[in-house]
């Protein structure tokens, strides 16, 4: 579903940002994207989205090169951001709109899904206001919502969970696992470890620019009672500061 090849991202001729990343994410599950801060996640996951360009190397979102035909591969996927920026000036319901009109959504697809997945997260009643007066959990409900009305075959959701209650959390939990279960992809960045461990079929962890772990959590682990959290740490530590 999704191919890294030979990735690289160099800011001002000099530093490397990513080096040299190779990463397939499968159909049907949900792979999570992990490292410290300045490890290089949001400038990988801003090249996946199309945000920013690599220097050099190839991404394949559903085997479409994002650099030679970017709108055939942007339909692919859905994009929670790390922080909810959204059209202030807009109502929920027309941001909604907005988006579905983007991806071509259906008028009774996109009423049913806007209708069940904006009841489920507890917003439905704020759609006719300005997302102005949204709270930060709110707006991040909205940027949720928005990215599941498409039903694209890949979610990209970086940090998805910062601002959301317990109860949202485990909607949206469950919400990637029956997409995964019924064939699509999740990538998932998060510094929330546990949640992590629970929910992630895989694991890509990137430091100072460097994949240095892709694997299932339970080979990750090798038996050890350690906790993932302790893994990275342990993993980590020469890149702190």
């Amino acid at each position: 579903m999704l191919v890294l090849k030979d990735v690289n991202k160099t800011y001002d001729g000099k530093k490397m940002a990513v080096k040299e990343l190779n990463l397939k994410v499968n159909a049907g599950e949900i792979f999570g994207f992990i490292g410290p801060n300045g490890a290089g996640k949001t400038t990988t996951i801003k090249m996946i989205t199309g945000l920013l360009p690599p220097t050099s190397g190839r991404i394949l979102l559903n085997g479409i090169d994002l650099a030679t035909l970017p709108v055939e591969a942007k339909r692919n996927f859905t994009y929670v951001p790390d922080h909810p920026e959204i059209f202030t000036g807009l109502k929920g319901i027309e941001y909604l709109n907005f988006l579905a009109d983007m991806y071509e959504v259906p008028g009774r697809e996109r009423r049913n899904r806007i209708e069940k997945y904006t009841r489920l997260f507890a917003i439905d009643t704020a759609l006719g206001d300005l997302i102005q007066a949204y709270s930060h959990g709110m707006k991040q409900k909205l940027l949720i919502c928005g990215a599941l009305l498409p039903q694209a075959p890949l979610f990209i959701l970086d940090e998805p969970l910062v601002g959301l209650d317990p109860l949202a959390t485990k909607h949206l939990k469950d919400i990637m696992r029956e997409h995964c279960a019924a064939g699509g992809t999740v990538f998932f960045s998060s510094h929330l470890l546990a949640v992590v461990d629970e929910i992630c079929d895989r694991i890509g962890l990137i430091n100072q620019g460097e994949l240095i772990v892709c694997d299932r959590v339970e080979r990750i682990k090798n038996g050890s009672a350690h906790s993932l959290e302790d893994i990275f740490l342990e993993l980590t530590k020469d890149g702190e500061g």
